[in-house]
This record gives structure tokens, C-alpha cells and sequence, in this order.
């Protein structure tokens, strides 16, 4: 068991008038290769709760552990935490700094006390990775596409080794070849590398193709925690939520209520390719 959140709360400018409740009682458990959906609306408490996960912020009730240790402790070491717990924030092309690709993959394992030589083969691997080809590797980052900067963001963090990579919205703003590298990209570690994934994205359509398990963040608690298909079946309840289910999900269901045979459980493009079909044969 990777990660345990046991009854986590959290508030902003606790005590005063301006107090504001970000997470209210949050439990659950993140096990070992899971690729997990994280959604909610704007303000729901997403960004709060995955910023516990890597000891970034600290529960004021509850706790959290990782591989069995509370990571709250005096004597934990939240370095090394946050070096197998990586945190990808949105648009982290913005934390770019240094003046070549290269070093700036370096930065997180230099940080780490390893040899010089360790550094340039994690650097490489992890731009190997991330599928930045070697004539990019001595240029300025910043000269690069908005894609090319998020996967140098990206190899950044997996230089260091994670076992968990969180990414809050990894494909804001870019276009959608650059979309589907980087979702692809992720699968990728997922499938091949067997890192844990948690994936916060408002695309429902996204996490109905990704994920394996869905968390649904409402009004700072955790309201669903259950696979893809059972979480989009409560359709009227995400919409009062503020949220959706994907195009297709909604496009069956208008087509059951039209008298159409279709199955209302579908949630990807392909099934509902596949359901048509099947009605028409």
C-alpha cells in the first residue's frame, strides 16, 4: 500500500473570519501501480488535497502515510518523499530555469547527492523518456514548443526516480497533438515504467480513457471513489455538481430516451463506436 489518507482535514486561515475549508474529512487509499482520475470543481479542494500527498502541506486533522509511515512525523524525511512522490503542477514548463535542457533535468537528482555521473545517466533516461531527441538536450529550453517544455517539465521529476507522479491538469493550454503526446506519454509510464499515476483534469473524456478508479472532490469532501463506468453513472449528480460525464456517455443516454437499444454504460469513443454498431447489425 502506497499511500493511506486517513481522515484528513485542512483549512485556510483557520480561526479568523476569512476561514476557508479546503479538505473536510478525506479518506481513502492509493495502492501500489493504480492510475487514478482526480475531478472536481474549480475550488473543490483537488490542488490542496494533491499537495498533502507529497508533504508539500500538512494535515491539520488526520494523517497520511506512505509505505506505512506517517509522513507528518517530526523525523520523516520529506526530501526523500518528494523524490518518490512527485508533484507535476499545471503548466510546469513555468518552473523551467536553467539555461540548457540538460541541466535542467539535472537540477532535481543534483539536489539529491548523487555522482556526476548518476546525474547525466538520469538526466538522459528520463529525456529519453519523455521523447526530447538528443540534438535538444543543449538548447534553451525556452526556445522549445509549449509541448517540448511540459515533457522537459515532466523528465524533471522522473529523473528523480518517483514511484508516484501526480499531475494536476497536464495538458492545459496546449493544442491537441500536444495533448495526446503528453496523455500518451503518461500511459506510458504507467504501462511500461509502473509508476503510480494520479491525473487531476477537468477533460472527463481524459480520465474515462486513462483511468482505472475515479475520485470526485465536492465542496472540499470526497463524495465518489469507484471505477470510471459505476462514477459516470451518477450523471445528474455530477451535473449538480458542476461537472460532466463524457460527450458520448451523454449522447447514449439522449439516444435511450429516444428509444434507441443502446447501452447506457458506455464511456469511451471506442464503446460507443462499438454500441452503434451493434444496433445496427
Amino acid at each position: 500500500m502506497s499511500i493511506i489518507v486517513n481522515h484528513v482535514s485542512y483549512s485556510y486561515n483557520p480561526g479568523t473570519a476569512m476561514e476557508v475549508k479546503a479538505l473536510n474529512d478525506i479518506s481513502f487509499t492509493v495502492s501500489d501501480g493504480e492510475f487514478i482520475g482526480l475531478i472536481g470543481h474549480t475550488g473543490c479542494g483537488k490542488s490542496t488535497l494533491v499537495q498533502h500527498l507529497n508533504g508539500l502541506l500538512k494535515p491539520q486533522q488526520g494523517e497520511i502515510c506512505y509505505n506505512g509511515e506517517n509522513i507528518s512525523d517530526a523525523d520523516y524525511d520529506l526530501r526523500a518523499l518528494r523524490s518518490r512522490v512527485g508533484l507535476i503542477f499545471q503548466y510546469p514548463e513555468h518552473q523551467l530555469f536553467e539555461e540548457d535542457v540538460f541541466t535542467d533535468v539535472s537540477f532535481g537528482p543534483r539536489n539529491q547527492g548523487l555522482s556526476d555521473s548518476e546525474i547525466e545517466m538520469r538526466a538522459y533516461e528520463a529525456l529519453t523518456q519523455v521523447g526530447i531527441p538528443d540534438e535538444y538536450f543543449y538548447q534553451s529550453p525556452f526556445d522549445l514548443s509549449g509541448g517540448e517544455k511540459r515533457r522537459i517539465a515532466i523528465a524533471g521529476v522522473l529523473a528523480m526516480k518517483p514511484e508516484v507522479l501526480i499531475l494536476d491538469e497536464p495538458t492545459a493550454g496546449l493544442d491537441p497533438k500536444g495533448r495526446e503526446d503528453i496523455l500518451n506519454l503518461i500511459r506510458n509510464l504507467h504501462e511500461k515504467e509502473h509508476i503510480t499515476i494520479i491525473l487531476v483534469s477537468h477533460s472527463m473524456e481524459d480520465i474515462a480513457e486513462y483511468a482505472d478508479r475515479i475520485l470526485v472532490m465536492h465542496e472540499a469532501k470526497l463524495v465518489y471513489d469507484d471505477s470510471p463506468r459505476s462514477v459516470f453513472a451518477h450523471e445528474e449528480e455530477l451535473k449538480a455538481m458542476g461537472l460532466s460525464v463524457p460527450a458520448v456517455t451523454s449522447i447514449m443516454h439522449l439516444l435511450r430516451e429516444k428509444g434507441v437499444g443502446v447501452r447506457q454504460d458506455v464511456i469511451t469513443i471506442e464503446e460507443g463506436l462499438k454500441a452503434c454498431l451493434e444496433i445496427l447489425h
